[in-house]
């Protein structure tokens, strides 16, 4: 349709934008009375991640003239990016950039090291950086979900921690069914994209793999090793951030910091 009117592809895809944008604002105005806060959160979203992907598109072209080695650096900054906006989700954590960070470098680093080392994902800047990308995304993703349900957990549940603390209960001991709870739901959606996948859906790296000329059954068990790279490496994140989150919700002197 807009192709005889924009003739520079360029210019339909920032046409192409600002058609998903405005359907976006829509749906939240009419969704405006469920989730206020949604309206003033999603319209500045947009507009970073705009920006932030035209960037990371400029990037990359620069990139591709350069060696492979570049890719790392642009993946550490990927997870800085994505540790602090776990961190703004977990604010009421203390220490929630640091845990974030650890627990998001082990996770998505480990795994896409040991992708890289085995030659599952070519140390090709080409294919690094948008599978990393993915895999860093997601892992952010569910370090935000595991963090925002835990500290629900806890806020819900003051009172039941105090009295096991209170009565010679650890720490870890006092948590754990609370852990077990946010560790839990934040793997539901890892879960279920694999659960799902060729059924539901067909994501997106398959589609394009098909489309560039690779063989339709090559892209299809390539686009299962992505989720499931992508749900070892959130999975591990989770692990590493159940190790640490105990000491920064309960003081040395057994005493329950976060609150409602």
């Amino acid at each position: 349709m807009f192709e005889q009117y924009f003739s520079n592809q360029l210019a339909r895809g920032a046409v192409y934008c600002a058609i998903t944008a405005a359907a976006t604002i829509g749906v939240i105005l009419l969704a405006r009375r469920r989730a206020p806060g949604l309206l003033r959160e999603v319209p500045l979203a947009e507009l970073r991640g705009i920006l932030q992907i035209v960037a990371v598109g400029a990037i990359l072209a620069a990139l591709l003239r350069g060696p492979a080695w570049t890719s790392i650096f642009v993946l550490a900054g990927m997870i800085l990016a994505a540790a602090s906006i776990v961190c703004k989700r977990a604010k009421r954590i203390p220490g929630a950039f640091a845990l974030a960070l650890i627990a998001i470098g082990a996770g998505a680093g480990s795994v896409l090291v040991v992708m890289t080392v085995t030659g599952v994902i070519p140390l090709k800047i080409l294919t690094l950086i948008p599978v990393g990308s993915m895999v860093i995304a997601n892992t952010m993703n569910t370090q935000s979900i595991f963090l925002d349900r835990f500290r629900g957990e806890i806020a819900a549940h003051v009172g039941e921690i105090e009295s096991a603390l209170a009565l010679g209960a650890t720490p870890d001991t006092a948590v754990e069914r609370y852990l077990q709870a946010a560790f839990r739901a934040s793997l539901i959606p890892a879960v279920d994209n694999i659960r799902s996948l060729g059924i539901v859906w067909i994501p997106g790296i398959m589609a394009g793999m098909v489309l560039s000329g690779s063989s339709p059954l090559y892209a299809a068990l390539y686009q299962f090793v992505v989720l499931t790279t992508i749900f070892s490496s959130s999975a591990l994140a989770c692990f590493v951030a159940s190790h640490l989150v105990t000491r920064r919700v309960v003081s040395v002197h057994a005493q329950l910091v976060v609150r409602a």
